[in-house]
């Protein structure tokens, strides 16, 4: 069955059976990456363009290498070394890449609805990479298929996302991504980050970290998003650590097996302590590498290859 989308721009509008079947896909691909040679044709001839409006690291690598695995050919565009710094509008800056005849444009940027805007005016697919605090779905997938790989399920589990929900793209995708498979969401963190209106969106909003993590099966740590906010949202670093960072100490209210999960970049001492982050319980260094197997799969159904069938949640 084809994957009848021309783009993949949040996991909002995604259906449950269109993320497993990412994820199934996914799981193929990863299978690919253990090969002694990891490259595959299937985008042979293709030409796939990263946009970074934005700055990032993860992202674009992992976007890169995906690419490359499936033999396409692969531009990296930066903002800096653009016309974009000339004035140039986003809009015209796309176009006159999409006249190259390239066929997959990825945009990181930072206003939300950057991606969905050049999804309407683009006859090339455009994957959002990254769009402002509005979402980051293949981050989003990638959090459940490793969720799924270690614990064997989504439906049913409890799931704690802690930390800067209010500016986070991250959150968003996680928060779409984990209901519509059927587990239950937890928003932690201090009320100016994790304000009550999200409880609108079917999530239990505490702002007690005990609270927030002692029944939670997965604990998805956020970093705190300075560039985004518009004010201190808490007096200090040193302030929020003492009431929201995990510590080693506070692992002793986890329920044994649980996972503890962080999209990057790491901020070493504030959110999380260096002994839980490269701890048993985490899978920070998975998340990066079932990254690499989500976005093949998804450059993989966006060209319109038949999907595996999805598997239940």
């Amino acid at each position: 069955m084809p994957w009848h989308r021309k783009d993949l721009l949040d996991l909002q509008s995604l259906s449950a059976e269109e993320i497993l079947t990412v994820l199934d896909t996914a799981r193929e691909f990863k299978a690919v990456g253990q090969r002694p040679i990891k490259k595959v044709p299937p985008l042979l001839g293709k030409t796939v363009v990263n946009l970074f409006v934005e700055p990032s690291t993860r992202t674009r690598i992992s976007f890169e290498l995906a690419a490359k695995r499936l033999s396409a050919d692969v531009i990296n565009f930066t903002a800096e070394a653009s016309s974009l710094r000339k004035g140039e509008t986003l809009k015209d800056t796309a176009r006159n890449l999409e006249a190259l005849r390239v066929d997959f444009i990825i945009l990181r940027h930072s206003a939300a609805g950057a991606a969905h805007f050049l999804a309407r005016v683009l006859a090339a697919h455009v994957i959002n990479a990254g769009d402002g605090a509005h979402e980051h779905p293949t981050q989003g997938l990638l959090d459940l298929f490793t969720i799924r790989e270690k614990l064997g399920r989504i439906a049913g589990l409890k799931v704690t996302i802690l930390g800067d929900i209010l500016y986070s793209r991250v959150a968003r995708s996680n928060i779409w991504g984990l209901q519509k498979l059927g587990a239950q969401v937890t928003l932690c963190g201090p009320p100016t980050l994790v304000p009550r209106a999200f409880e609108s969106l079917g999530c239990r909003v505490v702002h007690d970290l005990e609270e927030g993590i002692r029944e939670a099966d997965v604990i998805n740590l956020l970093r705190i998003q300075h560039e985004r906010q518009r004010r201190n949202a808490f007096p200090g670093l040193g302030e929020y650590t003492s009431l929201f960072g995990l510590t080693r100490q506070r692992l002793t209210e986890l329920r044994p097996g649980a996972l503890i999960m962080h999209p990057g970049p790491i901020n070493r001492g504030v959110e999380v302590d260096s002994d839980v982050a490269d701890g048993e319980w985490s899978v920070i260094l998975e998340q990066v590498t079932n990254g690499l197997a989500v976005r093949m799969a998804v450059l993989y159904l966006l060209n319109g290859a038949r999907a595996v069938a999805a598997a239940p949640a």
